[in-house]
């Protein structure tokens, strides 16, 4: 039996053999499958972590970069609202801003006309070193010399201006695009005089409004309404029948801020107001019709020379416009704040040149300041500028530094934590230090303006150093000298008191339009 059974046995043996051979297997496979599965959750976390990292980086570059609202207005002296003196124009808004920011009282444009001030602020670069130096749509030389009515006007021939802003400038919403910032224009662009040179084309993202015009489209044959709908404007859709362009720029801003509250922007609220023509809502216009009864306001103006100027600010249609802007900022400052966005928000406010108080209706005063838009003296260059950054400016401070139009820019590059750009913005400095508190290094100040204004400027270039200011007239070869320290008004020409000043002042100022390749006017060719 024992011989029997050992056979049994073993076979007994061999199943249980074979059966735990299987087991070990199966935990073997296990086990590898175990140990895979921990390898790949492992790459996951390691991804994941990776990918969380990274957004946390861009996060945090979203939360140092700040979102950039730079607001311009068209044609606003800079007397024209309540923190420079205003009593008459009424800007709660933009009280409101200078006294949660800065105030700067010695900000200048690049030029006495919009087309080129503008060009300054997206390049970076001097309107002389581009060849844009008149308004886009001015009379062309050759023109005038076709046109006996045209030329008969003129005691020479003006300088050429480019009808372009170039293609292949590296504009500043370029260069934030560049940065991830989504970008955005609302309003007036006038930097091309095709639709090849409009904001789609210079590195913006979306455009509601910018085309070649530089002003509203007034057009009664095709029922544009100038400020009010329809505007017949390629680049922004009509709204309803009355309604008032400023508050519809300031609808499409809101709404693109709400759209992009996630991730950096550069809005760029580019007003056409207050220029011609002028225009406001019935219910503006009575305010202050009303309050200039009130106030009992004539209409005052002086003589200077030939030349006719508003005195004091009494037009009831431009107080409207004034205030209606306003109240679009308004509508702007509240979307930042109820989005909680005013916080990481760099707001400027600026214009471009200054007041009309010279032609087409006078509309305003720039006193003390003299003449307006389209003169190289002070009420045609100098420009309110208010700056808004909690955390970085103080609020309710005042800055004396004389800055330009042309410091943006690099400005704007700065404060987006971006390198500079020097062979762009060749015209101008980072003022970010003057935010701070801090200074910047002394330096003067450069116009060249070739052209002969609708508002009876004349070909001139100037030049500001250290509170003097030199003038220098092609119409006569004039030169006029004024201490801007003591005589804000440019009431009494130095010239003749001061010869070494003038030299020393012209030296710098013709080596400077030597360097930029200035154009100038010419003499009429012979017949």
């Amino acid at each position: 039996m024992l011989l029997r059974e050992e056979p049994c046995s073993m076979i007994l043996f061999g199943k249980n053999y074979y059966k735990m051979k299987t087991v070990e297997n199966i935990e073997r496979k296990q086990k590898k499958v175990r140990s895979l599965l921990k390898w790949k959750i492992a790459i996951l976390c390691q991804a994941l972590t990776c990918m969380a990292f990274a957004q946390g980086v861009v996060q945090t570059l979203h939360r140092h970069r700040p979102n950039i609202v730079f607001i311009l207005a068209d044609d606003l002296g800079w007397m024209d609202i309540t923190p420079y003196g205003s009593t008459f124009y009424e800007t709660p808004n933009l009280s409101r801003l200078a006294k949660e920011g800065m105030r700067f009282t010695n900000a200048y444009a690049a030029s006495p006309v919009c087309s080129p001030t503008r060009a300054s602020i997206m390049t970076g670069k001097h309107p002389v070193s581009m060849g844009l130096t008149d308004y886009i749509g001015a009379p062309d030389p050759q023109k005038i010399l076709d046109n006996p009515k045209l030329r008969a006007r003129y005691p020479f021939l003006p300088a050429p201006s480019v009808s372009k802003m170039p293609l292949g400038e590296i504009t500043i919403a370029e260069a934030l695009k560049k940065a991830n910032y989504t970008t955005f224009i609302a309003g007036k662009w006038h930097l091309g005089d095709s639709a090849a040179y409009w904001p789609e084309h210079q590195g913006f993202d979306i455009n509601k409004g910018g085309n070649s015009m530089g002003h509203p489209n007034l057009n009664a044959k095709k029922r544009y309404n100038g400020y009010f709908s329809p505007y017949g404007n390629p680049r922004l859709d009509d709204g309803p029948d009355g309604e008032y362009l400023p508050l519809r720029l300031a609808e499409e801003t809101t709404r693109f801020i709400e759209a992009n509250k996630e991730q950096p922007f550069f809005v760029y609220l580019s007003f056409y107001s207050v220029h011609t023509p002028l225009q406001t809502t019935k219910e503006l216009e009575r305010k202050y019709t009303d309050k200039k009864e009130k106030l009992k306001l004539d209409d005052r103006f002086e003589n200077q020379g030939e030349l006719k100027v508003r005195a004091n600010q009494s037009n009831v249609i431009y107080a409207g416009m004034v205030d209606a802007m306003d109240q679009a900022i308004g509508r702007v400052l509240d979307k930042l704040t109820e989005l909680k966005l005013d916080k990481n928000t760099l707001i400027i406010f600026f214009s471009d040149n200054g007041g009309l108080s010279t032609s087409e209706g006078h509309p305003t005063s720039n006193a003390p300041l003299r003449t307006g838009k389209g003169w190289l003296y002070e009420g045609g260059i100098r420009e309110p500028l208010i700056v808004k950054w909690p955390g970085i400016i103080k609020p309710n401070t005042i800055n004396t530094t004389p800055v330009m139009s042309t410091d943006f820019y690099p400005t704007l590059l700065q404060a987006a934590n971006l390198s500079l750009m020097p062979q762009q913005h060749t015209g101008g400095i980072s003022i970010l230090p003057l935010f701070k508190g801090g200074i910047i290094a002394p330096r003067s100040l450069f116009w060249h303006y070739p052209h002969f204004s609708p508002q009876g400027g004349t070909p001139s270039s100037a030049v500001q150093e250290k509170g003097w200011k030199l003038i220098h007239s092609y119409v006569g070869d004039k030169y006029e000298l004024y201490n801007l320290e003591k005589d804000i008004s440019e009431k009494i020409n130095l010239a003749d008191r001061y010869p070494r000043k003038v030299s020393a002042l012209k030296s710098q100022l013709f080596g400077w339009l030597k360097q930029q390749g200035a154009l100038y006017p010419t003499p009429f060719p012979a017949n």
